[in-house]
């Protein structure tokens, strides 16, 4: 029987997970999103991941359930996915030359032992200076509209930085595997055991 599930419909964090190697299922938990009043960042991605894995346990007994969010922050605010590309281009022009920060909650729930936890990932990208040109080639040849911070970092986005900087690069696809796997080994499910 697979212990661990992944509460997430993203193919990224699928990628991100099958690095570990461990047999896992996955399922999109259907949850509201839409940010509390007065929520900061921090506890956002906390309620989400949390909230992601919590959806799960009643289909899910005696298993380790994942559940991750992430929100982008600029100026102070959270900025959603894009949606559209005329977006993108927006945002990608306001972060020509700036700092983007990335919070990544992640959280692990233990369903036979009635036990969690939950953290967030902290991760900041620099931006190069991007001409208008630069920009619309990129959104136009990467479609990046369901992308926090409407870039793909494991595809073209790559180029748009001037550097990255935080302990663990998968915490910007959106799936922090060095803190992940420190609270599977908690669990009692060491990756390389």
């Amino acid at each position: 029987m697979t212990r661990l599930v992944l509460a997430s419909g993203s193919r990224w964090r699928r990628q991100l997970l099958d690095r570990l190697e461990l047999p896992y299922a996955w399922a999109a938990p259907d949850i509201d999103e839409t940010p509390h009043p007065r929520e900061s960042p921090q506890a956002l991605v906390h309620r989400l991941a949390l909230g992601k894995a919590t959806a799960l346990a009643g289909e899910y007994p005696d298993h380790l359930i994942i559940g991750s969010d992430q929100v982008c922050l600029f100026d102070d605010q959270i900025l959603g996915k894009p949606g559209d590309a005329a977006t993108a281009r927006a945002n990608l022009q306001r972060f020509s030359g700036q700092r983007v920060r990335f919070l990544t909650g992640i959280a692990v729930i233990d369903t036979a032992h009635a036990r969690h936890w939950v953290d967030h990932e902290r991760y900041d990208v620099i931006f190069r200076d991007l001409s208008e040109t630069e920009i619309a080639h990129y959104v136009d040849r990467e479609q990046p509209l369901d992308s926090a911070g409407s870039f793909r970092m494991e595809g073209l986005g790559i180029t748009l930085f001037e550097r990255l900087e935080g302990r663990d690069p998968n915490t910007l696809i959106g799936l922090p595997l060095i803190r992940l796997c420190e609270m599977l080994r908690e669990a009692g499910l060491d990756p390389l055991g």
